[in-house]
């Protein structure tokens, strides 16, 4: 918690959510990490139903939804503390993909919708996912896509291939991003439309194996296809052809929660890091920490996650007081600076760990493994950077 960020909810909430993190998960994290999805699971609906007994359930959610009516930035700070193991978030049920579609549904989603879906999903009853990147389409281009969705009387007939659709084993429903109106302009022919996966048209082809990982259940990315899947009408949320719209109103809190999880990454890898350089002796009275090299990284990362929690919590204060729109150009600042930061960070703690930070005996090749891709989901690093040059260079005439 930051004191210029710090609030008197957050003064209360914070060490409770810290200790209920380090004493409950800290010691069982690695053991899920690597045991059996449903093995994993069981552990973890235990772990939930405590989080939502202390009053710690879906924190992000106003008070009137079962949530604690927390700012965007007062929930990037307890992002952080939940960041800081591989499953926090999800005991919470703050888990992307499940936050951006209890964001997005609790805006757009019809009354029918909200009833079937959204409410077991903040129940925590049931999982989602979100179908929008596609192997054969640059995902930096999200107005390029071949998935189809075609109104036949009632009902929408999509036929597509996606990728990357995070945590789809065992996922009760998706949302999928795809063409209605082909005529129209490029930012208004999509749409987003909500399909049960136990739909016979759905398939799931696959867990993607991320570097040697095929993870399972919320730690998954499959690989799906629609064959003549149809669906009501009434699952459209929205309007048609506002499916950009949908995605950009997802996106950008999306990525300030990615941001701040990656800050919690980076303090923990910190930690032991520092642990690691303090205790490790290289011969007798000289330890790893008194080597200028291994200090030199340890005062470099304590002042780039510095910055990037001051970073992170400007743009969500922004966010809160202004909107996600005023607060376009600190998004892209973050979402690649805090990303290069956490690589940074990451791997200058498996060098100091030298074998034993390749292993799975920690944390860090897990997260090396799965977090590499913090450059390029959301965006990747070149777009946002351009994105951002645009920006600043309109100020001088360009």
């Amino acid at each position: 918690m930051v004191e210029l960020f710090a609030t008197d909810k957050l003064k209360v909430l914070c060490p409770k959510v810290k200790t209920f993190i380090v004493d409950e998960l800290y010691p069982v994290e690695l053991q899920m990490l690597h045991g059996p999805w449903e093995e994993t699971k069981a552990q973890l609906d235990v772990l939930r139903s405590k989080a939502k007994s202390l009053g710690l359930w879906t924190p992000y959610l106003s008070e009137n939804e079962g949530g604690l009516g927390l700012t965007m930035a007062e929930f990037g700070q307890i992002s952080e503390v939940l960041g800081s193991t591989p499953l926090g978030h999800y005991v919470l049920n703050c888990q992307a993909p499940d936050i951006g579609n209890i964001e997005l549904m609790h805006q757009f989603a019809s009354e029918e919708l909200k009833a079937k879906y959204l409410q077991p999903l903040i129940n925590g009853d049931i999982r989602s996912c979100f179908a929008m990147t596609e192997p054969e389409f640059a995902g930096s281009n999200p107005v390029n896509m071949g998935t189809t969705a075609v109104l036949d009387g009632d009902e929408f007939v999509i036929n597509g291939h996606k990728w990357f659709t995070t945590a789809a084993d065992g996922a009760a429903f998706t949302i999928v991003m795809a063409v209605t109106n082909p005529e129209a302009s490029p930012y208004e022919r999509a749409s987003m439309i909500i399909v049960p996966l136990d739909n016979s048209g759905y398939e799931n082809v696959r867990n993607i194996s991320i570097m040697g990982d095929e993870g399972g259940g919320y730690l998954s990315h499959s690989e799906v296809r629609f064959k003549d899947c149809r669906v009501p009408k009434s699952n459209l949320i929205g309007q048609m052809g506002e499916g950009f719209m949908l995605a950009q109103q997802r996106l950008g809190p999306g990525r300030i929660h990615h941001c701040m999880r990656w800050i919690g990454i980076c303090e923990r890898a910190f930690h032991m890091m520092c642990h690691r350089a303090a205790s490790r002796e290289l011969r007798e009275g000289r330890k790893l920490g008194h080597q200028q090299t291994i200090q030199n990284w340890i005062a470099e990362s304590r002042a780039e996650i510095n910055a990037s929690r001051y970073m992170v919590l400007h743009a969500a204060q922004k966010m809160d007081e202004q909107g996600s729109k005023a607060a376009r150009m600190e998004i892209s600042t973050i979402k690649f600076y805090v990303a290069d930061v956490l690589m940074k960070v990451l791997d200058r703690a498996v060098q100091v760990h030298g074998a034993l930070g390749i292993t799975d005996d920690t944390l860090l090749s897990f997260w090396y493994r799965h977090e590499r891709g913090a450059r390029i989901y959301d965006g990747p690093d070149e777009v946002h950077k351009s994105s951002l040059a645009r920006s600043i260079l309109k100020g001088y005439g360009l």
